[in-house]
């Protein structure tokens, strides 16, 4: 049962959080009335310091920080843009958008843009089956929207770049996103997403920002498919916040606690640490190993069908289950990998635990029916779940 909300205001307001009380109160499931669940993901997630005394100044400096990095990745390369189009003249050959130069730095613009394109078109389709994404924030980024400012907008360089209609790669699997520019039209049928009236904007144009500042940071990893399922969860839980002080800046909030999930689990991302001690391919072994450990027979039955983990625990893992499950519960279990001090050991007995739960049906099943079972999860009891995983962890 989750812990009375009495008790997490308790442990919430010591002057200095004990973190090894907070995770064990919060692994049971956090509330979310008053705010307490956004406040402990930003505790569980090394993004507030322990000492409450240094939250405002800590905050203050970081949402600055924040609003440094959309004036610099942002505005200043959409001013350059649309100066251009005042001073033709001005630019000489050197500097031209079109001039074809890699140094040039119209270059990084361009490149840029393919990210741009392949975010956007990841976070338009973030939970369709629900409305907030597409709903206005109540707190537009007013440094982005400032009407003061003549730049063009993400939303803009998108427009022009997918008019060009250029080839994306996506950069984990290969596979050509955007192919020919005969397709381009119907990337985004006008009916599908009204855009909003000048000066306000969608919670998904929020998390495209996020995602294009943690890119262009990032460079070693920029942006690859799945990222937006792993800032949705996040970005959600802090914009629908009930206390309004901190909702209002959930934007810079998402991206710094992100960034901190994304240091812990950028590995499983980056395809060059695949089979490294580190890399994902270790963890998926580690699926079947301990499944092995708690059902020798079920591992067996998996083993003989040629049902590899890669075929199904790669997108649970990497995606912290974000596809298996509806958001609510899929928040409800974030807050439990979130108190596991060993938060990606945990989820490993999580994927155990879901196969444990089927195994009736696995072992029944041919290959055909059991992948069908590990593509779309049948069982939405996430409370089962996890309970089923906490047994196997006290096993050990």
């Amino acid at each position: 049962a989750s812990s009375s909300i009495q008790e997490f205001n308790v442990a919430l307001s010591e002057e200095k959080i004990n973190l090894k009380s907070l995770r064990e109160l919060c692994f049971g499931g956090i509330p979310f009335e008053g705010g307490i669940r956004a406040l402990c993901w930003k505790i569980l997630l090394n993004y507030l310091p322990l000492e409450r005394s240094l939250w405002d100044s800590f905050l203050k400096k970081q949402r600055e920080v924040y609003a440094q990095f959309l004036r610099e990745m942002i505005i200043q390369p959409g001013i350059a843009k649309a100066n251009l189009g005042f001073s033709r003249e001005d630019v000489t050959l050197e500097d031209h958008p079109l001039n074809p130069n890699p140094d040039s730095r119209w270059n990084n613009y361009f490149k840029d843009n393919e990210v741009l394109l392949q975010i956007d078109k990841d976070v338009r389709r973030l939970y369709p089956d629900m409305a907030f994404f597409q709903r206005a924030t109540e707190y537009p980024c007013l440094l982005i929207l400032d009407p003061q400012n003549e730049y063009e907008t993400l939303r803009r360089r998108v427009e022009q770049t997918t008019l060009k209609a250029q080839t994306v790669d996506r950069n984990r699997s290969g596979v050509t996103n955007v192919s020919s520019p005969g397709k381009a039209q119907n990337l985004y049928p006008s009916n599908e997403f009204e855009v909003l009236p000048p000066g306000s904007e969608a919670h998904w144009e929020v998390v495209e920002r996020i995602l294009f500042v943690y890119a262009k940071l990032n460079p070693g990893i920029a942006y690859v498919q799945g990222m937006n399922e792993i800032v949705g969860p996040i970005y959600y839980t802090f914009a629908t916040d009930p206390n309004c002080q901190w909702k209002e800046h959930a934007e810079a909030d998402t991206f710094f606690c992100f960034t901190n999930l994304m240091s812990e689990n950028r590995d499983n991302f980056i395809k060059s640490l695949d089979d490294s001690q580190c890399g994902i391919t270790c963890k998926m072994e580690s699926v079947y190993s301990t499944l092995k450990e708690k059902d020798v027979e079920l591992y067996l039955k998996l083993q003989e069908q040629n049902i590899k983990p890669q075929y199904f625990t790669f997108r649970w893992l990497t995606l912290l289950l974000s596809q298996e499950f509806l958001l609510p519960d899929v928040i409800r279990i974030w807050d439990t990998l979130f108190s596991d001090k060993d938060r990606f050991e945990f989820l490993i007995l999580v994927c155990c635990a879901m196969l444990i739960l089927i195994r009736d049906q696995l072992l029944a099943g041919d290959f055909t029916v059991n992948m069908r079972l590990l593509q779309d999860y049948p069982i939405s009891d996430v409370h089962r779940i996890l309970q089923k995983a906490k047994e196997l962890q006290d096993e050990s």
